[in-house]
């Protein structure tokens, strides 16, 4: 399959039980590139809720995606992918939550950050020899949101302004939603999949996924966290 831009993620189990549900609430799953039938039963249009989240599918983004650069192969991507993460060790979390983060709503990790924080950081750096420079258009549609000073340098280092210490891991699981809406999707979550949640949990992995030419994202690899 043919990729048009790369991400690195984390993705998790798709065997896990929280992780089914919440891959059928998004309607797409990552692991195997197929649409999944969507909750009916909630009350509520979930297939109007995750339009917006469901083409990457269940992840969190370490690595925002990105265009290869001139010169540089998905092949190299994979091998750089997978030394990075042999020097990286698995990062343990006391869980996760769900968040409003503006007007949509994610699952953001409870307790210490630091080592995750860090592996992201890693992910950005090292890795952004095979990123290709942002075009000048998107450089301005990122603008026109408004920047501070921090997410306009980041922008302009690496691509991307929510990165580094302006960095917030988190698992999207709608789109912008209308302020009325958000409290029946919060309570339909919070009954439905919190309570699936594993605590502590570990991130033992990270992923490359792919945009194929159906503009969703597919997983290509996992990397096992080895350091």
């Amino acid at each position: 399959m043919t990729f048009t831009r790369y991400a690195i993620y984390y993705a998790p189990p798709a065997d896990a039980e929280w992780c089914r549900f919440a891959a059928s609430w998004l309607g797409w799953d990552l692991e195997t590139g197929r649409s999944l039938p969507q909750p009916e039963d909630t009350g509520l249009d979930v297939a109007a809720i995750t339009k917006v989240p469901r083409k990457y599918g269940l992840h969190a983004t370490l690595k925002p995606p990105m265009r290869l650069a001139e010169g540089q192969s998905q092949a190299a991507l994979d091998a750089a992918c997978a030394a990075l993460a042999a020097a990286q060790r698995p990062v343990t979390l006391e869980g996760f939550h769900l968040a409003r983060l503006g007007r949509f709503l994610a699952l953001r990790p409870s307790g210490d950050e630091t080592a995750l924080n860090a592996l992201a950081a890693a992910c950005v750096t090292e890795l952004d020899p095979f990123r290709a420079p942002a075009a000048q258009a998107e450089l301005e549609r990122r603008r026109d949101a408004g920047l501070s000073p921090e997410q306009d340098r980041n922008l302009t280092l690496w691509g991307y302004p929510y990165v580094l210490e302006q960095f917030r891991f988190h698992i999207t699981l709608t789109g912008k939603l209308p302020k009325p809406d958000l409290p029946a999707v919060e309570a339909a979550l919070n009954e439905r999949l919190i309570p699936l949640l594993p605590a502590p949990l570990e991130i033992r992995d990270i992923v490359l996924a792919g945009e194929a030419p159906d503009r969703k994202f597919h997983l290509i690899h996992r990397y096992a966290l080895s350091g």
